[in-house]
């Protein structure tokens, strides 16, 4: 499986959203607002409304600032902005393919800003298509492998509708087709274990394997894009090393 996927990388990225945790919950209710703009204020029949309130609450969003974001998404508060969704693609450093998924009001701001911070880091941008045939939308949920075994695991997460159950570094990864997600996760839940990280992705058909010093170049612009208020997600193909994840955590 890809770095990205990986615990010591989702500790990584965990550690570094508690430290900027404003931001983080801007770009959450940014999510809110669109979702509920676009399919209403009911995550019970807005199934990305949904999802992006799970986001929020994993980041210890209050409660009182998502239901202000479902309002402002669905009308009843003041007026939302026009944000567009946009994906950004291209290539960092050693070859390995970046994504960025963005919520902008301005894409003629926002689209010099990401050619900017993909050169910087020594990447390029590329035209749209560049690199996501390379991924697909699954979702993952990681369980710290202590909290359960894998019969326990393959028995409820499979029997749910799971693609697959494994161990990876220290955890427990479920993966699952987008539309199995919810399902997986609920009879997860359900049976008592916690889960730790959950989220839809992109995981990639092939990786690239990156040492010490391109592991650290590849995370300074995932860093450096996932600092952007615009970006929401960031998805790559390295395949970093759980040691090497967690000397730059």
């Amino acid at each position: 499986m890809a770095g990205h996927s990986k615990w010591a990388n989702i500790k990584h990225r965990k550690a570094r959203q508690d430290a900027v945790k404003g931001k983080a919950w801007s770009k959450c209710s940014r999510a809110i607002i669109v979702a509920a703009k676009q399919g209403g204020g009911d995550p019970d029949s807005n199934l990305t409304l949904r999802y992006a309130i799970d986001e929020a609450k994993a980041a210890n969003m209050p409660k009182d600032t998502i239901e202000k974001a479902i309002k402002k998404g669905s009308g009843e508060g003041q007026d939302a902005n026009n944000y567009e969704e946009i994906r950004y693609e291209g290539y960092g450093p050693g070859g390995v393919a970046v994504i960025a998924d963005c919520l902008t009001d301005n894409v003629n701001r926002t689209a010099p800003e990401m050619r900017k911070i993909f050169e910087k880091a020594g990447g390029n941008l590329g035209k749209p298509g560049a690199v996501s045939f390379g991924f697909s939308s699954k979702g993952v949920i990681l369980i710290e492998a202590s909290k359960a075994t894998e019969d326990q695991l393959m028995e409820i997460a499979l029997e749910a509708g799971a693609e697959d159950v494994a161990e990876v570094g220290g955890a427990w990864e479920i993966t699952t087709e987008v539309a199995d997600y919810m399902t997986v996760r609920q009879a997860i839940e359900s049976a008592g274990i916690a889960v730790d990280s959950a989220e839809l992705t992109m995981i990639p058909s092939t990786t690239v394997a990156c040492d010490a010093s391109a592991a650290a170049k590849v995370m300074r612009l995932v860093d450096a894009l996932d600092d952007h208020d615009d970006v929401q997600k960031v998805h790559h193909n390295a395949d970093i090393p759980d040691a090497v994840m967690a000397e730059l955590g």
